[in-house]
């Protein structure tokens, strides 16, 4: 069963489509990287999906139910541009007014339940507004794990954290998909970050989707490079070109694109009068192919 399945799915305003007849299939138990640049449908797609908006035409299932079922609905948790916390509030306080509005039986067992999953134990006292964007962004999380929904949709919750912050997110979020066997949907820019925790991903581009695929098809897809340095950069470049078929430079290195044989390239350029004094073997990751695939030249 997949967690979330769309169809041909358009939601359009002022007669302009911000998604253009989407289709997108998210399934159980993935961390799903939802990628696009800025206003490719990302958040209207998310606002669907929760209900906030109201589609034009095309389906939207969960669960293999319609999203509209009362049922799944309440499967379903969300963090979307922000946590909506009363900032002079404290954080208990905040998710204790959040368990009232959700009816649930056990509010305090939940409370530590969700402030035990995104690390916030020992702040729940701290007011909102005294709390730092990390923290917000967690406490968001928290706010959107009452209830213990299967499927959580988070827009941008990595952007302006700092490397600590974003090392707990991650944990987090895997820990919520592994431990509890929630789905999540996740938006990111950071694609560098968003590699190290996805099991799958989906790419957008003007509402429409251009790309699906799992983190292992991604490293299947991925092109091989060799990137290396000497002395004489341009000269070894042209030497390069003379022999392999796709060579550039890009930071700093010489990359040589789709060979194998790294002795190969060392020996050529040795025949060459060109000493390699760095060289390794690398793979194209998300945030490249990403590029490629946004100039087209993925498909070449």
């Amino acid at each position: 069963m997949n967690a979330i399945e769309i169809r041909d799915l358009s939601k359009s305003f002022r007669g302009m489509y911000a998604v253009d007849h989407l289709h997108m299939t998210v399934p159980q138990g993935a961390i799903y990287g939802f990628i696009g640049e800025n206003g490719s449908g990302k958040s209207t797609t998310e606002k669907l999906i929760c209900g906030h908006l109201v589609p034009d035409g095309g389906e939207i299932r969960l669960f293999d139910r319609d999203y509209t079922d009362p049922g799944v609905r309440v499967r379903v948790g969300a963090l979307i541009e922000n946590a909506g916390c009363f900032p002079g509030s404290s954080v208990y306080r905040n998710l204790r007014m959040q368990t009232i509005n959700l009816g649930l039986k056990d509010p305090e067992g939940e409370i530590r339940r969700v402030l035990e999953i995104v690390r916030m134990e020992e702040h729940a006292n701290l007011k909102f507004k005294s709390c730092s964007l990390g923290m917000k962004q967690r406490i968001g999380i928290a706010m959107a794990l009452l209830g213990d929904p299967a499927l959580l949709i988070l827009d941008e919750p990595i952007n302006g954290l700092d490397t600590d912050g974003m090392r707990i997110m991650r944990e987090i979020l895997v820990d919520i998909t592994k431990k509890y066997g929630c789905t999540v949907l996740i938006s990111s820019h950071i694609l560098g970050e968003l590699e190290k925790i996805a099991t799958h991903y989906g790419i957008i581009r003007q509402g429409r989707m251009i790309m699906e695929m799992s983190a292992a098809e991604l490293e299947g897809r991925a092109r091989v490079f060799t990137s290396l340095k000497t002395a004489d950069m341009a000269g070894a470049g042209n030497a390069l070109r003379a022999r392999f078929a796709n060579v550039r430079e890009e930071g700093g290195y010489l990359r040589v694109y789709d060979v194998d044989d790294t002795t190969a390239i060392v020996d050529h350029l040795m025949r060459c009068g060109h000493a390699v004094s760095e060289i390794r073997k690398n793979k194209i990751g998300l945030e490249e192919y990403y590029v490629e695939l946004m100039s087209g030249k993925e498909a070449e």
